[in-house]
């Protein structure tokens, strides 16, 4: 009787193919995503489309591409006002490394808060509304301006984010998701 054990080894070579198999996918992705973006800021709506991030460690791919392919592209960041000073620093220096020239702080409407989150603690009794004064409605003021807007959503993030489409349409503006299918 054979060793069936055998066939479960990888072998070296083995090894370096699915490397460069790894390789060769994320570089595919990166210029599909790459020709998206080129397409949207381009041609499709030029001057008319931001990009949204949080300048999270994942955002820095698609801030990357996009300062690649426009730098001026105006980049919208919700300053909620309770970032540790450390992601604002990091904020600044990314900005600077890859050459953007229009990051937008985008804060809350200081009466809006005053009125209810006068204490800044709204977080703890209610994540929803909290999060509704600091970033749901700011962001739909800053992108009141545009017709489109770029997101670092992914499909694996989960939930309702698995249907997710490369562009998809609302009542308002588009949203496009370059990186919809990475899983980096």
């Amino acid at each position: 009787m054979p060793d069936s054990s055998a066939s479960l080894e990888i072998s070296p070579s083995t090894q370096s193919l699915r490397a460069r198999a790894v390789d060769i996918g994320g570089r595919q992705r990166r210029q599909a995503a790459l020709a998206l973006l080129r397409c949207v800021l381009l041609e499709e709506f030029p001057g008319r489309i931001a990009v949204v991030s949080s300048f999270g460690v994942e955002s820095a791919l698609i801030l990357s591409m996009v300062a690649e392919v426009d730098p001026a592209t105006p980049v919208i960041f919700l300053e909620t006002g309770k970032h540790f000073p450390e992601t604002l620093a990091y904020r600044d220096s990314l900005a600077r490394r890859l050459g953007l020239r229009d990051v937008r702080d985008i804060a809350p409407d200081a009466v809006e808060l005053a009125a209810n989150d006068p204490g800044g603690d709204l977080w703890q009794q209610d994540t929803d509304a909290c999060c509704g004064i600091r970033k749901v409605i700011p962001l739909s003021r800053a992108l009141s301006g545009f017709d489109a807007w770029i997101t670092g959503r992914k499909r694996h993030h989960g939930g309702e984010r698995m249907e997710l489409s490369l562009v998809e349409a609302s009542e308002s503006r588009f949203k496009i998701s370059p990186l919809v299918d990475g899983s980096d």
